[in-house]
């Protein structure tokens, strides 16, 4: 774990530029570092930069840049194959000793050495045999090729720029930028991009905040030499294949044995991990396997958040008092708050996408000062087995052919889910029936945000196909699971948690449990008006029963006015101050919406988006 970056190319690149891309990195791996040089076959140029986070084997002998052949270091290449490796390989052990039956050796006991020779020996059709997230560059010295290649998942960052001169890519976009001996200009269109439609829309068009700056996909190898054009292959391709047949018993015990088996995998480490706790029965699954199956000593953490419409205080205090776990408190602080907000931004290289991200900074600190190295997430449960408001009217579109099924549905969404429902689209039932393709209460305001900008902006909103065919609910799952939410949550998790030298880990996010999930039977997804069904059911016997039973769907979040007196002189002047901003959004729009009293949710995210806009352009002027 730790942090990469690298250049192939026809330029040379200063030892001064390489220095420097290793200090941006810093933060993300504090414990070693390494840079290696090479000069292509071709005549070019290859880098390759590490800082290490030490997780699995902390010895030296497993630092990077790493090689079979010569071992970890800072000089001229010389022959072999390289690796600068961000990420685990959960299951490094099993794929060890498969190639230890096959006669290979090992130096090292860390997973780096084993994804290394797993490539060499079986060539990338190794990729199909690891669980895990990752982010890597493999320099071949013999061919000259350097392949950059990236999780199932995206469950880490790997940001290029192709400039005339050659290939960069990096962790993070600073340690690009002191590579490259610039920064990029700001993308202006992407940030009103975010300012009208939100942070779920920042995947639709492959664009980063910078003009220029892109991601390598997700499940994706980018192969390039220094002279010669690139090449890009995806390696796995994400399917619904669902088995009607499978019956609700089944399905729960198959996930129960899927999802124990991964919070096995992701407790691997040679440090003890933190569990991010909250009342909802995503977390509390992944706590109450580790403490309850694996029989692991657990310490939960838990932001408090006193805004009575986001309070879980009392499952929270229901999960800890039945797991008998150790549990730490983190206060949401409003001390201080535009400047943690401002060296946040800067740290990010990007405004903060929404309060609940603040927050998550404040837990990771929290698990840090407490001596912790990993945490352990609930990411992506809601877009495997269902958790968002249109879940339910899509899963009562899909279900209208079963007639007795639909009447208890229906009734129980009647009693339980409507009256809770905020959005007025998804007050009604029969949205998705009249109209499968409806999708307006994704940006339901996204026109009276616009007409707040000084740019034009408008972006019809657009979906993948998964081969989900006419099922509009696991259409929307996968799309929010691979385009929308979890892309979102994956990127400020990492940020939040590598800027204190964390590496959080997200067991949900496991391709078996996630291809199984895919096999369930939409009709099963949802029981009795209760989303997450399967899930709950599986977990019974393990986790606390009123959090399984309890139908309030919370997640952490807070208006900004819980943060920021907006009445307040000096918090106005810093506000409506003169800025970059305002080229392009209306200042007195904004000054309008400050005058407002019990802001909305959707303008309280809309100011708050302002203001991480504001001082993304400030740091960037």
């Amino acid at each position: 774990m730790g942090g990469i970056a690298g250049y192939i190319g026809s330029r040379q690149l200063s030892d001064a530029s390489l220095e420097a891309a290793r200090e941006a990195l810093a933060p993300r791996g504090p414990d070693a570092s390494g840079i290696r040089r090479f000069r292509t076959p071709h005549g070019g140029f290859c880098d390759l930069v590490h800082t290490r986070l030490s997780i699995i084997d902390p010895d030296p002998r497993a630092g990077q840049p790493f090689t079979r052949e010569q071992g970890p270091g800072h000089s001229w290449g010389g022959g072999g194959t390289w690796l600068t490796h961000n990420g685990e390989l959960y299951d490094h052990l099993e794929i060890r000793a498969e190639l230890e039956e096959e006669g290979e050796r090992f130096a090292t006991t860390s997973d780096t050495e084993v994804l290394a020779c797993a490539l060499d020996r079986w060539g990338w059709d190794a990729l199909d045999r690891f669980e895990g997230m990752w982010a890597f560059g493999r320099y071949d010295e013999a061919a000259g090729e350097l392949v950059l290649c990236r999780d199932r998942f995206g469950e880490k960052p790997l940001f290029i720029h192709r400039a005339p001169d050659g290939l960069y890519f990096a962790s993070q976009p600073k340690a690009l930028f002191a590579m490259l001996g610039r920064t990029l200009p700001p993308n202006i269109r992407h940030l009103a991009r975010f300012l009208v439609n939100g942070h779920r829309a920042l995947n639709s068009g492959g664009e980063t905040f910078f003009e220029g700056l892109t991601q390598v996909p997700p499940a994706t190898m980018l192969t390039a030499t220094s002279d010669g054009p690139e090449r890009v292959r995806t390696y796995w391709d994400p399917r619904l294949a669902v088995d009607e047949g499978m019956e609700y018993p089944e399905a729960i015990a198959a996930v129960r044995d899927r999802l124990v088996r991964s919070v096995q995998l992701r407790l691997r480490a040679d440090v003890p991990p933190a569990f991010c706790l909250s009342g909802g029965v995503d977390s509390v699954s992944l706590i109450s396997i580790a403490a309850h199956e694996l029989g692991h000593d657990v310490h939960g953490f838990t932001i408090v958040n006193t805004n009575a419409r986001y309070d879980e205080a009392d499952m929270i205090a229901v999960a800890v008092e039945h797991l008998g776990v150790r549990h730490t408190r983190v206060p949401l602080s409003t001390a201080g708050f535009l400047d943690r907000l401002r060296r946040q931004v800067a740290e990010h290289d990007a405004p903060i996408l929404t309060i609940t991200y603040y927050a998550h900074r404040l837990l990771m600190e929290a698990i840090h000062d407490a001596g912790y190295r990993v945490s352990i997430s609930g990411t992506g449960a809601d877009e495997l087995f269902t958790g968002h408001d249109d879940h339910h009217v899509a899963y009562l579109a899909m279900i209208r052919g079963d007639a007795e099924l639909h009447a208890a549905s229906l009734a129980a969404w009647t009693e339980h889910v409507r009256p809770v429902v905020r959005n007025p689209y998804l007050s009604d039932p029969e949205l998705f029936v009249r109209d499968p393709g409806f999708r307006d209460h994704i940006h339901s305001k996204n026109d009276e945000f616009a007409a707040r900008l000084r740019v034009p902006f408008r972006e019809e909103f657009a979906e993948r196909d998964f081969g989900a065919g006419p099922d509009v609910l696991r259409t929307r799952m996968l799309n929010e699971l691979f385009h929308e939410s979890v892309p979102v949550i994956l990127a400020e998790d990492d940020l939040n948690a590598m800027a204190v030298s964390i590496e959080n880990r997200s067991p949900f996010l496991d391709r078996g449990l996630a291809e199984l999930t895919w096999t369930i039977p939409t009709r099963h997804l949802v029981q009795r008006g209760r989303a997450k069904a399967v899930l709950r059911d599986a977990m019974r016997g393990i986790a606390p029963q009123p959090i399984l039973d309890n139908r309030r769907k919370v997640g952490f979040n807070a208006p900004l006015e819980d943060l920021l007196d907006l009445d307040d002189a000096e918090v106005r002047a810093e506000l409506l101050s003169d800025s970059p901003v305002w080229d392009l959004v209306k200042r007195e729009a904004i000054e309008d919406l400050m005058n407002q009293r019990d802001l909305p949710d959707g303008e309280s995210r809309f100011l708050f988006s302002l203001l991480g806009t504001k001082m993304f352009l400030e740091h960037r002027s």
